[in-house]
């Protein structure tokens, strides 16, 4: 008989202890899951909740493979860890998911991108430059968009570059350098597969970004699309994960083009912020789900309960220290409205401190409360 992963017959290790462990944690408490926490910071959101919280640095090998040592498996909230360890410790016979492969090959926005080549995943057309001399002496065609191949996240390391004036914010690092597509809808679609090879897929969800730092600051489930377009984004979504044959949950960020095609964008091996309204929406929520597929569980449903939009509470500009969240209150009576708050003390511009989402039967509805409360509240700090 297959030896189900439940309760505290086994060690899980979460590696990084931001906000994405914050609430898978949250979900694991329901069943019993145990979960061990590293992180560098000693104040992370998941240091008063995890089972055990071992301060280290994520990308020190040493840190990660002692900490891996006594799990009997690993997983992560963040791609930028030392893939090294866990390649050791996967030799050790640990259970490590999204593996150690998947990781290598994501990490890399350039590995990525050649992935979607290899594999005949549609995808923006793409050159992969070593420097800013490189890219220069290429003369590309006006506008294109550069991503660092390594090191960004939250938005960060990613620039337009829309004429030759702009050149001087270009990134002087290895970089993949993207044609601008024009495109009418930013989708994302949340994907999990266990290791038996079950997959379960959450209908498609719109994005609004935060034009200035690149984030997503709404989003509205579900998306307002066609019914083929939609089931035409599962299916990109579902052959991504099975082409990765990767085992965890799996955010696919894709286009939709002028003329109705689909084009990913980028994917995270992880719970993500586009999936955060299935908490309060959807039957299973994204960060039990995660814990499903990595503890090789049945997954669960995927079907939607009600419409939903998520808004993300970021630091407001001008703002650095013990942060206060401005209007909170005044929504808290409104029908159908959800606050998590990470337990970051400090905030600082664009850092993320929280989402709302709100929930109801009517998408419009919910739709212009949710504009209500990315208008009245706001996150500031209490010395200012």
């Amino acid at each position: 008989m297959k030896k189900l992963w439940y309760g505290n017959s086994a060690r899980l290790g979460m590696i990084g202890g931001g906000q994405l462990g914050r609430m898978f944690i949250q979900e694991a408490i329901n069943f019993d899951v145990h979960v061990h926490v590293l992180d560098p910071d000693p104040d992370a959101p998941c240091r008063h909740i995890a089972h055990s919280f071992t301060q280290g640095a994520l990308t020190d090998f040493d840190a990660l493979y002692n900490f891996g040592l006594d799990k009997d498996i690993l997983t992560v909230e963040i791609e930028n860890v030392n893939i090294e360890a866990l390649e050791e410790l996967e030799h050790l016979g640990k259970k490590v998911f999204p593996q150690p492969s998947v990781l290598r090959t994501i990490k890399d926005k350039g590995t990525q991108k050649e992935f979607y080549r290899t594999h005949h995943i549609p995808t923006a057309g793409f050159h992969l430059v070593k420097d800013l001399d490189a890219l220069k002496s290429m003369g590309l065609p006006f506008p294109f968009v550069q991503k660092m191949r390594t090191g960004g996240y939250d938005g960060k390391g990613v620039q337009v570059i829309r004429s030759g004036n702009d050149m001087d914010k270009a990134f002087d690092v290895p970089s993949v350098i993207e044609e601008m597509i024009p495109f009418t809808k930013e989708l994302s679609v949340i994907v999990a597969r266990n290791e038996t090879g079950e997959v379960a897929v959450y209908p498609a969800v719109e994005c609004e970004f935060n034009p200035e730092a690149n984030l997503v600051e709404l989003l509205f489930s579900p998306a307002t699309i066609s019914t083929e377009t939609a089931q035409k984004a599962e299916e990109l979504a579902t052959s991504v994960i099975e082409k990765l044959k990767m085992v965890g949950i799996l955010a696919v960020e894709m286009f939709l083009t002028e003329d109705g095609s689909l084009l990913v964008n980028e994917i995270a091996p992880r719970p993500h912020n586009s999936g955060h309204h299935t908490i309060e929406c959807n039957v299973t929520s994204q960060f039990e789900q995660h814990m499903r597929s990595v503890l090789g569980l049945s997954l669960g449903s995927t079907a939607m309960l009600q419409a939903g939009a998520m808004i993300n509470l970021l630091g407001e500009k001008g703002y650095e220290g013990p942060a206060f969240y401005s209007g909170l209150e005044m929504f808290l009576g409104k029908s159908g409205v959800h606050p998590h708050i990470y337990g970051k003390a400090f905030t600082k511009p664009y850092r993320k401190m929280g989402h709302v989402t709100i929930a109801g039967k009517d998408l419009e509805d919910v739709q212009r409360i949710a504009r209500e409360v990315k208008e009245g509240i706001k996150v500031i700090s209490a010395s200012e």
